[in-house]
């Protein structure tokens, strides 16, 4: 409870910057449950304009702007960066995984708001990070792992680092998100029902303690320790009247 009192006052502060000053503000990398912080904050902070950008489409970890052109007559882009990390001899390298890279940046004693997604692609990872923290994280990440790697700066985010959609077909009683959430992770409804118990899953962002909430379509499911999947909606009725419906699953299943 402290922790989501910490945030709420944090970003208050932001947010009457911002308005005060007339300058935009920022936080740093949030993950969900600090998100979710934000959107119980979200009609009381309303009297400043927002977004979110996590340097693609579809990030998971992203930062808070506060203010807009509208408002503050210019523009400004968020205060991020990304690194491409990648071994010196694929050959011989690890075969590294995200949590990997996770703890050889921890290593380096840096804080976790600092740090946004961590993409594979192929052998390499694109970190994403703020840009006060690029320079020292380019200079001192040598290895993760047992594996010698080098880092340079990406000029600008390529259009590959994305993550990766593995296209599911399900077939569910109805659109209840409890129902969906046991499926495409393979679980009994009871396990499912103790991931709201513990307040593990988020749609768009916000906290989900509803089991029986309805999906719509594009609606984004974060499941933490699972990954995320976007329902994509329903694709017709099985002989036996269950729905068939499409999801695109991200991250481990």
């Amino acid at each position: 409870m402290e922790t989501e009192d910490l945030m709420k006052k944090r970003l208050r502060e932001l947010a009457q910057k911002c308005y005060q000053k007339n300058q935009y503000t920022y936080t740093g990398f949030l993950g969900m449950a600090d998100l979710s912080c934000f959107y119980e904050l979200e009609r009381e902070l309303s009297y400043v304009p927002y977004a979110l950008w996590g340097g693609y489409e579809d990030a998971e970890r992203v930062m808070i702007r506060f203010g807009s052109a509208e408002m503050l007559g210019y523009e400004e882009e968020f205060p991020l960066s990304c690194l491409k990390v990648s071994p010196v001899a694929e050959k011989f390298s690890d075969a590294l995984t995200h949590r990997d890279y996770l703890g050889a940046l921890m290593n380096l004693g840096i804080e976790r708001d600092t740090l946004g997604d961590i993409l594979l692609v192929e052998k390499s990872a694109w970190i994403f990070c703020t840009e006060t923290m690029m320079e020292f994280i380019s200079k001192n990440i040598e290895k993760v792992k047992h594996t010698t790697v080098t880092c340079e700066t990406a000029a600008e985010i390529p259009s590959c680092v994305k993550m990766d959609a593995q296209e599911l077909k399900i077939q569910i009683s109805s659109e209840r998100i409890d129902g969906a959430v046991a499926k495409v992770y393979k679980l009994s409804r009871s396990e499912a029902a103790d991931l709201f118990r513990q307040k593990k899953i988020f749609v768009g962002g916000r906290l989900c303690e509803n089991s029986s909430r309805m999906l719509k379509p594009e609606d984004m499911v974060s499941v933490r320790g699972y990954g995320k999947f976007k329902y994509i909606g329903e694709t017709g009725v099985s002989k036996k009247g269950k729905l068939n419906v499409l999801v695109e699953c991200f991250g481990k299943r």
